[in-house]
C-alpha cells in the first residue's frame, strides 16, 4: 500500500474547508455555474478579456507543448477560458474542468485555482493533495491576477496537467504570466488617460484594530499614502472610540468610555494632546473630540457586512477581537457587541463551512455553542462528524457538562 506523504498545512486547511462546505470526495465533476448562453457575454465584459490573447500566446502555448491545459477564471472561480492540447482538453472534460464550471474549493474541493483565490497568492496542488478523488491524477499551479491600481482580485490564472506541472518551475512560470497580465492592464489604463484625482484636501484614516493591541493607522491625503503609524495601546483606544462616534464625544463622554475609574479630565487632555502630536493637528479636533477625516476601520467593515447579512464577508474580514487586551469600558462594549453579533449570525446561518471557520480560530476553538450548532447542520455522512463529536466530548469533559 502506498503511503501518503505528509500533507502541507495550507492543503490540510483547504480539505477542512471543502469538507465543511459539504463537498463529496467521490463526485467526479465540478459544478457548472455559468451557462453557455451567458458565458460569452460574461467573458466579453470581464477585464481580463483584454489580456487573455497575450496569456494564451505565452502560457497557453506552453500548456499545449506540455499536453496540459491553461485556464483563466473570474474572481468567483468560474472558468471563463480553457485552452490546451486536444487530448488534455478531452481528459479535463471528465473532471468538469471546462468553461463555465466553478472551481471554488467550497464547490469543487481542494484545487489550485480555488485555494489561490482563498489565500490570494500563488499556489500549487499536486496529485493526491486534491480533495476529490477524480482529480488526484492531475496537478495544477495557479496565481491570482489583481487590478493594477485597486489590487482587487480579478481572477486566477491556472495550468493543469500531469506530472510535469508538479515541477516548481511551473508555478514560477504561472506567477510571471500573471504579473505580465497585471502590467499589460496597467499600460492600458495609462494609455486611456489619467484618472480623475481626488480633492487634495481629502484626508483618510485606515485603522486596523482587529486581533491587535496596538492599532495600525495609514494616513492618506488626496488618495496618496502619507504615512503609516503604530499607536500605543491608549492612543489605539482613543482612536477606536472616536472612529466609532462620527459626531464626536465630549471630554466627559470620552473619559467614561476610556477609564475604568474616574481619572479626571486632565489625564484625558494630556493623552489627546499626545495623540494629536502623533496624527497631526488637522486630524483631531476638540469640543467635541472628533476625527477630521474619512475613517475606514476593519471592525467597522465587519460590522457593516454583518448588519447587511453578508456573514461570509464579515467572517473573512474578522481577524480577531477588537483591541483584545483593552480594558477600556467603551472598547469592551464595542468588542463584545461585534463578536456576539457575528457569532449569532453564524449560528443562525445554517452554514457548516462558516461555523467550521469560526471553531478553527483561537477565539472560537472552545465555543461550545458553535460546535453544537455545527453538529446540528452537518450531514450524517460528513467526514467532519468525528472531529466535531470529538471536540464536543472534549469540552464536555473540560466544562463538566456531559450531554
Amino acid at each position: 500500500m502506498a503511503i501518503r506523504p505528509p500533507m502541507r498545512a495550507e492543503v490540510a486547511e483547504s480539505w477542512h474547508r471543502s469538507a465543511a462546505a459539504g463537498v463529496r470526495p467521490d463526485v467526479d465533476e465540478a459544478p457548472i455555474t455559468l451557462d453557455v448562453d451567458l458565458l460569452r457575454d460574461h467573458r466579453e465584459a470581464h477585464p481580463l478579456a483584454a489580456v487573455f490573447p497575450a496569456l494564451d500566446d505565452v502560457l497557453g502555448q506552453a500548456a499545449r507543448d506540455f499536453d496540459a491545459v491553461m485556464a483563466v477564471s473570474d474572481a468567483s472561480a468560474q472558468l471563463l477560458w480553457v485552452c490546451g492540447s486536444p487530448s488534455a482538453l478531452r481528459q479535463a472534460e471528465r473532471i468538469g474542468f471546462v468553461e463555465g464550471s466553478n472551481w471554488d474549493e467550497r464547490l469543487a474541493g481542494t484545487n489550485a485555482p480555488g485555494v489561490a483565490l482563498t489565500l490570494d497568492r500563488p499556489v500549487a496542488v499536486i496529485g493526491q493533495e486534491h480533495f476529490r478523488r477524480s482529480v488526484q491524477q492531475w496537478s495544477c499551479a495557479a496565481s491570482p491576477i489583481h487590478h493594477p491600481t485597486t489590487r482587487e482580485v480579478l481572477g486566477v490564472l491556472d495550468v493543469t496537467g500531469g506530472a510535469e506541472v508538479a515541477a516548481p518551475q511551473t508555478l514560477a512560470m504561472v506567477r510571471a504570466a500573471a504579473r505580465m497580465a497585471e502590467s499589460e492592464l496597467a499600460q492600458r489604463l495609462l494609455s486611456a488617460g489619467p484618472p480623475v484625482p481626488e480633492s487634495r484636501g481629502t484626508l483618510t484614516l485606515h485603522v486596523e484594530a482587529l486581533g491587535r493591541s496596538e492599532a495600525l493607522v495609514t494616513v492618506t491625503s488626496g488618495g496618496r499614502r502619507r504615512e503609516r503609524l503604530r499607536l500605543s495601546p491608549r492612543h489605539s483606544e482613543i482612536l477606536v472610540l472616536l472612529a466609532s462616534a462620527p459626531r464626536g464625544l465630549s471630554g466627559d463622554e470620552l473619559a467614561v468610555l476610556l477609564y475604568e475609574d474616574d481619572q479626571g479630565t486632565s489625564t484625558l487632555r494630556a493623552e489627546v494632546n499626545r495623540l494629536r502630536q502623533v496624527l497631526g493637528d488637522e486630524l483631531l479636533a476638540s469640543r467635541p473630540y472628533r476625527l477630521r477625516a474619512e475613517v475606514h476601520g476593519d471592525w467597522l467593515g465587519v460590522e457593516a457586512a454583518t448588519t447587511s447579512g453578508d456573514v461570509a464577508s464579515a467572517l473573512s474580514a474578522y481577524s480577531g477581537e477588537l483591541l483584545p487586551r483593552s480594558v477600556a469600558p467603551g472598547v469592551q462594549r464595542l468588542r463584545d457587541a461585534l463578536a456576539d453579533d457575528l457569532r449569532t449570525r453564524l449560528i443562525t446561518s445554517g452554514r457548516a463551512d462558516l461555523m467550521s471557520t469560526w471553531t478553527r480560530t483561537t477565539w472560537g476553538r472552545d465555543d461550545y455553542g458553535m460546535w453544537l450548532a455545527q453538529r446540528a447542520v452537518i450531514g450524517p455522512g460528513s467526514p467532519l462528524l468525528p472531529l466535531v463529536d470529538g471536540q464536543i466530548a472534549r469540552l464536555d469533559r473540560e466544562l463538566g457538562s456531559p450531554r
